[in-house]
């Protein structure tokens, strides 16, 4: 199987890797020509100037990969390729878009006789040496179309992938994994700071969570990623209190609103990610003001 990867970033190049070692023939192409000279010299990936270079070194029905920022740059993308490509041929959204942007691009794309799959992927860094977990959804065809390279990029042939649904239902399932994802790693970190609190009994944070990577009912990938970062820092002093979201946790909470579905751990780790990410606090500010107009307690001033 020979098919396009535009986007070599850090998921998209592992990927590119993958695909290569596992004997799919991949054109590359990234705005960065050092990453994509790059992978040609070490992995034997064969290189694209454009997004029409790309394409024009395919061969009809062609499969067009997509690991783009989502929003306008996956959009611009997709309506260059309309242009570029043939009924028949293949598109895969293999970024983090909108479940609502991949139906209405899916419906779009079916207008002209091209064939959309939206593949929520998850596996970060890690990916290249442990396989992606892919989320993918579109048509029966569409998905048979990529799945050699789905079993690639995929821990195993028969796992670790798998059809979910229709157009959409790949970038909705992966939007709840990463709502999911805010909520457990959220709760982790509540429990580690309470237990660093706990100043007299003097815990080795280190130990416990390596403690608990085994046989335990918390066990998991983030705890295994927790425990390695606090073997070599328990401090964490050269780390700001400040953690940015992606869009997918935000989209994840709407979606609860829309659907009227309680989803109260969801939303509130969301909210202490926008708690930290507030450098004036004006929230606070007001708060204490309050307590000081009802109760006369004291206001901590600025500097103190």
């Amino acid at each position: 199987m020979r098919m396009a990867l535009i986007g070599l970033g850090k998921m998209g190049g592992n990927m590119a890797r993958r695909l290569c070692r596992g004997g799919i023939e991949v054109v590359g192409y990234n705005r960065s020509a050092d990453i994509v000279n790059s992978l040609a010299k070490e992995e034997g990936m064969i290189p694209a100037t454009s997004l029409r270079d790309a394409v024009e070194k395919l061969t009809a029905p062609r499969v067009v990969w997509l690991m783009l920022p989502s929003g306008e740059p996956t959009e611009a993308a997709i309506n260059e390729l309309i242009d570029i490509l043939e009924q028949g041929d293949v598109i895969v959204d293999g970024g983090n878009s909108n479940y609502h942007d991949s139906q209405r691009r899916g419906t779009m794309l079916t207008q002209h006789g091209i064939g959309y799959v939206d593949s929520g992927t998850s596996g970060g860094i890690w990916g290249l040496d442990n396989g992606y977990c892919l989320m993918v959804g579109g048509t029966k065809d569409a998905v048979a179309h990529v799945e050699p390279a789905l079993k690639v990029l995929a821990p195993g042939v028969d796992r670790g992938w798998a059809h979910v649904g229709p157009v959409g239902a790949g970038h909705f399932t992966k939007m709840i994994h990463n709502g999911i994802e805010y909520g457990m790693m959220q709760a982790m970190a509540e429990g580690f700071a309470l237990m660093k609190g706990k100043e007299e009994f003097n815990l080795d944070l280190a130990q416990i969570s390596e403690l608990w990577r085994h046989s335990s009912v918390v066990r998991s990938w983030l705890l295994d990623l927790t425990a390695d970062a606090l073997k070599q820092d328990q401090k964490l002093k050269d780390i700001a209190p400040y953690v940015p979201d992606s869009g997918e946790g935000r989209w994840t909470v709407i979606e609860s609103i829309d659907q009227g579905t309680a989803a109260p751990v969801l939303s509130l780790a969301m909210s202490m990610r926008f708690t930290s990410q507030d450098q004036e606090g004006y929230d606070f500010k007001l708060l204490s003001m309050m307590r000081n107009a009802f109760g006369g307690h004291a206001v901590k001033k600025a500097g103190e």
